[in-house]
């Protein structure tokens, strides 16, 4: 019997993905920032918000297909791009693109990843999303996203709520920093969970080589523990809404904008021509002050007025979060975490069963709402405010 076989919900593959990884690395990929406030409110705002059971309904036959830029899938969501994939398993973003296309979601390719994005367009097949950060030297960014377009990727992810990086103290604790240092206690850590310094590391050593950023511009391009400190010098702090234009100009696939928590920044984006944007606080991870994005799902839903597509992530946890988000008016939900617990148990394996348990909790809570289809969540499914 396999971990996976004693993993019932999201939480018991958070659990065993902590037994398997370093705390380096699962702290990095579980964590949010500084004093995890942000991290907090995300869940806090899904607990809070309370459902309207029905019943008395038929739900003989309740399907969770939906459509996102015209074209479809099984369920409203798409696994967000998460840089630490590929030391979670070996060259674990191919294992989640696969995952991704056997489900039928679309799976979005983290700039950060350690397996190329032409490896992943042409073996994982799929609908395909690239994640984009903006380098300081722009030209390099535009030469990145050509080579997306080039490998066939459908849309482009700028993730823009970067701002001057984040205070993620745990991850100098564990060493985890940029490049990889290699200290005592990180050491020891390493040497504590041999099967995953033998499958995944041993792994990279013994064919690539120590793992690497493939996707960075050559200049920049360096092992996890290469001698330069690049993460200030290849993230741009001088941007604005100009630089959604030139994307728009370069990208001949759907562009999505991620990281809006303000009404008017949506409405800016609407104005730059964007096919969707991704209400966004990073998963807790960047501003610890940050909103909880479902609090403030509504009033940017009602900003955009139905002109592009919504889309939410930060905080999902169940299948019931996905249902949430969808009855605040959400196209599609975005989420990393859970399926990255799912890889880091099982690679492709663990994040299907990720995928799998979120599609059967979403089924189970729309059929105590007695909705047998995904246009059917509407705000009626929440309890009323007195």
């Amino acid at each position: 019997m396999s971990r996976l076989d004693h993993c019932y919900n999201i939480e018991d593959l958070r659990l065993a993905a902590m037994k398997r990884l370093p705390k380096g690395v699962f702290e990095y990929l579980d964590k949010g920032t500084e004093d995890q406030i942000s991290l907090r409110n995300n869940r806090r705002a899904f607990e809070d918000l309370k459902l309207r059971n029905r019943v008395l309904a038929d739900v003989s036959d309740v399907k969770m297909n939906s459509e996102i830029f015209g074209k479809p899938v099984s369920m409203p969501f798409a696994i967000a791009p998460t840089g630490i994939a590929g030391l979670c398993w070996y060259e674990g973003e191919f294992e989640l693109a696969k995952a991704a296309a056997k489900a039928g979601v679309p799976f979005t390719l983290a700039t950060g990843s350690n397996t190329s994005m032409e490896k992943v367009a042409k073996e994982a097949g799929g609908r395909l999303w690239f994640q984009l950060y903006m380098w300081r030297e722009k030209e390099l960014s535009y030469e990145l996203v050509r080579r997306a377009a080039d490998a066939g990727f459908e849309a482009l992810v700028w993730t823009v709520d970067i701002g001057h990086g984040a205070n993620r103290e745990h991850n100098a604790r564990n060493g985890f920093s940029t490049p990889y240092k290699m200290n005592m206690r990180s050491t020891f850590d390493v040497l504590r969970h041999p099967e995953w310094l033998v499958t995944v590391l041993g792994k990279y050593l013994a064919t690539t080589g120590m793992p690497t950023h493939e996707n960075y511009p050559a200049k920049y391009k360096q092992s996890i523990t290469g001698k330069h400190k690049i993460e200030k010098l290849v993230r741009a702090d001088k941007v604005g809404w100009a630089d959604v234009d030139k994307l728009r100009e370069i990208w001949p696939g759907k562009l999505i904008i991620k990281g809006i928590l303000h009404a008017e920044d949506a409405q800016q984006a609407l104005q730059h021509g964007v096919d969707a944007i991704v209400v966004s606080n990073h998963g807790g991870r960047n501003m610890d002050s940050a909103d909880a994005t479902l609090d403030v799902l509504p009033e940017i839903v009602e900003a955009v007025g139905g002109k592009t597509s919504v889309i939410v992530d930060s905080g999902i946890r169940r299948g019931s979060d996905i249902v949430k988000c969808l009855g605040l008016g959400a196209d599609l939900v975005l989420a990393g975490r859970p399926t990255l617990y799912g890889v880091g148990v099982g690679g492709q394996a663990g994040a299907e069963k990720a995928l799998k348990i979120l599609r059967d909790e979403m089924k189970r809570t729309m059929a105590y709402l007695g909705k047998q289809r995904v246009s059917e969540l509407t705000k009626e499914i929440f309890k009323p405010v007195r």
